[in-house]
């Protein structure tokens, strides 16, 4: 452009910014105010400037040249893809959905066939009916135990139909690795050793990848961006190199590689996760002696994160998918799958499939996703990003190779103790509601009862599937991070009983409203009944109310000064009626813990430890 845009505006330099938030500051520390402390490990500043990017190496590079960190074509479109079951639903059910899907926006379909040890080719052929192999990318997960015969079977009704090896587009997840994170073991103790059969299955088809990497594996288990980054390449790296010692080349090992990693809610950092993958992969494959670009190449599958999805108030699993999925796009990935809203509960149907698959339409036909390669290159903010989880995650993956590669550090424990630390403290996050699951830690919808789907075993962790081989280390555990709320409520709900809780709001207007919404959040996410009220014009009033309700917890909301009045007269109205409970940590709370006030909720609270404690006082198990 001719013209400077606002050229006629004096520059503010990096130290001027730094004097104005200081002074704003008013004598806070900066540190604790303003830098943002990642769950992977390092710091991000409240804000970024062009001189943040002096030094990031990555920098200057196009899109489909080496290092990829700006993606591996030249285009930005994805394929909207739809994962089916066919181990369960039948072979007849599952084409159904796909035929179906691919009239409605489906670009590439996945059947899940876990359980099955091979399929012949007329149930190929029955899964695969109606369907043009030619124009249609398709992929099979869960085929770890028997992938030759399966790919076989695909291959036979692809040549049935007339399909060029150029022209055949797929994709088989033989992941033994993944089948030792979910149980420990190896389903068979040639499971390494049959890497090559599988490769040299589809030496004809350049299109075909037969080995997955499905990194999801460890977000499933609560992982931080840059573990699922950096033991996801280490799962990469082990198979390239033990396809080398049986006798491959590093690009024929590298070009039947895919990569499944699951998309979370931190939004830029997602973005940034996928363009750091891109690089370091490259440089992985480039320093095994890959002498061609296009082996270099990540190729990458990416699914919204089940880890971040809830069974109640579930459809606000519609706008985590679609943030998710935005995260995605805008960061280059090759296909994408947005889990129905019901996923975690219930075989998805046509509903939830629809707006799975017209998440990704809008993104594509309304907001143009798909027409602009690598828009957020150039951001300090996401360029920086690019480069910190790239440090944090390179450390991870070096850590693993020094100690012989992913199963010596799995053997070791190194990658499930890693992950079991970052879990447990996002699970001390959300008890304590320093990170918001919407509809289960805060705000819940206070009416809503769980869905006729839902279990008790859905709203557990899930145990670990039983191992079929020599057990070599712990598994990892997969969950979903709103799973200790949800057994909370669902147990209310079993119980047969409906707890009240009694807001015995007084005194000033402003503090007992504000404190009596809290309260409500606060034991309605126990599946409480609640019930609010505006102010009564006495303590007195107010406890008749509650007794009146047959309330089995009355909650004392007012300010700090009438506490110290108004909570022990509360105290001595209800006697062992009901449980008083005060809202808030007033100045007096020492005072009204000697006269026998024990119980307060405040957002110091544990959210989830304290509610279990009120759920075992009225009996609930």
């Amino acid at each position: 452009m001719a013209e400077k845009l606002f050229a006629e505006f004096p520059p503010v330099s990096t130290e001027q910014w730094e004097e104005v938030i200081i002074k704003d500051l008013k004598g806070a520390d900066y540190e604790k105010k303003l830098v943002w402390k990642t769950e992977e490990g390092f710091s991000v500043r409240p804000y970024y400037r062009a001189e943040n990017l002096e030094g990031l190496k990555h920098l200057g590079g196009e899109a489909g040249a080496f290092p990829f960190v700006r993606g591996t074509k030249d285009n930005n479109n994805w394929l909207v893809r739809q994962d089916y079951c066919a181990c369960q639903c039948g072979f007849e059910a599952a084409n159904a959905q796909a035929v179906d899907g691919l009239k409605k926006g489906v670009e590439s379909v996945g059947f899940c066939i876990d359980g099955k040890k091979a399929i012949s080719e007329a149930e190929m052929n029955t899964l695969l009916k109606g369907i043009d192999l030619a124009k249609v990318e398709v992929n099979f997960t869960g085929c770890c135990c028997a992938s030759v015969e399966i790919i076989n079977s695909f291959l036979a009704v692809a040549k049935a139909q007339g399909v060029g090896a150029e022209d055949l587009k797929a994709s088989f997840d033989y992941d033994p690795l993944r089948g030792l994170n979910q149980t420990g073991a190896f389903c068979s103790d040639k499971s390494m050793d049959n890497l090559k059969a599988v490769v040299d299955a589809v030496a004809e088809y350049p299109r075909v990848r037969v080995i997955g990497v499905e990194a999801y594996s460890f977000n499933d288990a609560g992982s931080n961006i840059s573990q699922e980054l950096g033991f996801g390449l280490a799962m990469g790296s082990e198979y390239i190199n033990k396809l080398m010692e049986l006798g491959l080349s590093a690009d024929d090992a590298a070009r039947r590689i895919k990569f499944t990693f699951a998309v979370g809610s931190t939004y830029f950092m997602e973005i940034a996760k996928f363009r750091a993958a891109r690089m370091l992969w490259a440089n992985i494959v480039k320093a095994y002696g890959s002498e061609k670009e296009c082996c270099q190449k990540m190729k990458i599958h990416a699914v919204t994160s089940e880890w971040n999805m809830t069974v109640y108030d579930p459809y606000v699993n519609m706008l985590r998918g679609t943030t998710e999925a935005m995260s995605a796009a805008i960061a280059g990935v090759d296909s994408l799958e947005v889990l129905p809203f019901d996923y975690p509960f219930r075989a998805p149907g046509e509903f939830s499939n629809r707006i799975a698959r017209n998440t990704q339409s809008i993104l594509k036909e309304e907001a143009n996703f798909d027409k602009v390669v690598d828009p957020a290159a150039g951001s300090y903010f996401v360029e920086n990003l690019t480069q910190s989880i790239s440090e944090t995650a390179w450390k991870l993956f070096t850590e693993v190779e020094n100690m012989g590669g992913y199963v010596e550090a799995f053997k070791a424990g190194f990658i499930q103790n890693t992950i079991k630390a970052t879990a447990d403290a996002r699970d001390k996050k959300i008890e304590t509601r320093r990170a918001i699951i919407l509809g289960s830690n805060q705000y819940p919808n206070f009416t809503e009862k769980a869905d006729k789907d839902v279990t008790l075993e859905v709203v557990t962790r899930k145990p670990a599937p039983a191992a079929c081989g020599t057990v070599l280390g712990q598994p990892l555990v997969k969950y979903r991070g709103a799973q200790p709320f949800e057994a909370l409520r669902y147990a209310t709900e079993q119980s047969g009983k409906e707890p009240v809780a009694y807001m015995v709001t007084y005194g000033n207007l402003a503090m007992c409203r504000a404190r009596a919404q809290f309260a409500c959040n606060f034991f309605a996410v126990a599946g409480f009944k609640v019930v609010d009220n505006n102010r009564f014009s006495s303590v007195e009033e107010g406890v008749k109310a509650a007794l009146e309700a047959k309330a089995d917890i009355i909650v004392a909301c007012s300010s700090d000064d009438e506490y110290a009045e108004g909570v022990p007269q509360i105290a001595s109205l209800v006697g062992d009626k009901a449980i008083v409970v005060v809202a808030g940590e007033p100045a007096c709370k020492e005072e009204l813990t000697a006269k026998g006030i024990e119980n307060f909720i405040s957002v110091k609270s544990n959210v989830l430890e304290t509610l279990k404690g009120y759920q075992a006082k009225l009996g609930i198990k």
